[in-house]
């Protein structure tokens, strides 16, 4: 399985890297999209859409309302906050509350209001005019918001691992301690405090900055909670089997889906990120 799982990483990790900081605007947005399109196949899945012709055609719901929101909404970002809101009480009550949105269509709606916002956040962010210290590339602004979510789940691995006894989330994800979220925001905030020094940024940038990676990073651990919820609903392990020893695309996004949204309407508040955010 670990054999399996490098050589996967390996061939994923160019692509990965290539598409994302090598692209133009346009061509970020179409191997952004396709990843969206794939995770919205998966997700068809979990919502119970399980024929292909259902899940194509839901994947190509999600891509055609992708298609009418490449323009900068700030509003998009703003229900992506109310969403993940609702998603914290929907994480904290389950089993219960279930009746509701378990229809297919509810839980085929959530999968847009999940992965939607999180494309027009990305490209918001590869699109717009960022200005933080001495640091104005918006590439390397959409790395940290990646790095936001790896080094939070470093944290909580080695926090949760020494210390992890009380239980985040047991009836939807066992593994997750309050020790784990309490270590992965440690880590944020020491990564944003490091960011801020390199950027050379005001002590009022840094200090705004580390409050707006902490929330970041809080809000990515709901990211991998919803998904955990849908899938013990469903009965499945992983999103899908596209990536050997990897599970599916949406079981290495889910985090992101929640992260990217919430950081870009932050630094657009925060007039860091001065196009499509106003």
């Amino acid at each position: 399985m670990l054999k399996t799982r490098i050589i996967t990483a390996l061939i994923l990790a160019p692509i990965a890297i290539g598409g994302i900081f090598f692209l133009p605007p346009l061509g970020f947005a179409l191997f952004t999209g396709l990843i969206i399109a794939i995770g919205a196949w998966e997700w068809a899945n979990m919502a119970g859409l399980t024929s292909q012709a259902a899940r194509f055609g839901y994947a190509a719901v999600v891509a055609a309302v992708l298609y009418l929101l490449y323009q900068p909404l700030a509003w998009v970002n703003w229900v992506a906050l109310v969403w993940w809101g609702i998603c914290l009480l929907l994480v904290r009550s389950y089993p219960k509350g279930t009746d509701w949105w378990s229809p297919v269509p509810v839980r085929a709606l959530m999968g847009v209001l999940v992965l939607v916002p999180a494309w027009v956040g990305l490209n918001q962010l590869r699109n717009g005019d960022v200005e933080f210290g001495r640091l104005d590339n918006n590439l390397l602004v959409i790395l940290y918001v990646f790095c936001i979510v790896w080094v939070a789940d470093i944290g909580a691995y080695f926090a949760g691992r020494a210390f992890g006894k009380a239980k985040l989330a047991p009836q939807v994800s066992p593994g997750k301690s309050w020790a784990g979220v309490w270590g992965g925001l440690a880590a944020v905030a020491a990564l944003a405090t490091l960011c801020s020094l390199a950027a050379e940024a005001t002590l009022m940038e840094g200090s705004l900055l580390v409050i707006a990676s902490l929330l970041t990073g809080a809000i990515s651990v709901l990211g991998d909670l919803l998904e955990s919820m849908l899938k013990r609903h469903r009965g499945i392990k992983d999103s899908s089997q596209l990536l050997p020893g990897h599970g599916g695309i949406m079981d290495r996004i889910d985090s992101l889906t929640a992260a990217i949204p919430v950081f870009a309407l932050l630094v657009g508040l925060l007039g860091w990120l001065r196009a499509g955010v106003a």
